[in-house]
């Protein structure tokens, strides 16, 4: 199985989804509260694949359980940085997967475009 950063450098849902843990927390960068489950975490990944250009880890920090991927990418083109703060369970699954994301305004036009197909988004979460 490839490791989180592999999964999402290659754009793999599958193995993404296949890192999730059944009851991971999923905090948004974007959303007041944070979504809890595997399956609706995993579409919102899935969504965030689609609306990331030039997507790229510039570093990242490990200490136990907990891992930070810094990242780089274009939404509507404006840079965006942000960071994933993962913990990870004893059986090696995400556990709590969470995003930060700056500036104020790339942060507004991913917040705009992942609205734009979260319909969609709670759709695919339903199978």
């Amino acid at each position: 199985m490839p490791t989180f950063r592999e999964a999402v450098e290659a754009k793999d849902a599958a193995a993404l989804e296949a890192l999730l843990a059944d009851d991971v927390v999923f905090t948004s960068p974007v959303a007041f509260k944070p979504y809890q489950g595997k399956a609706i975490t995993a579409a919102i990944l899935r969504g965030v694949l689609r609306v990331f250009e030039d997507f790229r880890y510039v570093r990242e920090i490990h200490d136990g359980a907990h891992h930070v991927y810094e990242f780089e990418a274009t939404v509507d083109g404006l840079k965006i940085n942000g960071c994933d703060l993962l913990t990870f369970g004893a059986d090696g699954k995400i556990t709590d997967f969470k995003v930060m994301v700056r500036p104020l305004r790339a942060a507004e036009a991913l917040a705009a475009r992942m609205g734009a197909q979260f319909e969609a988004i709670k759709a695919d979460a339903l199978g």
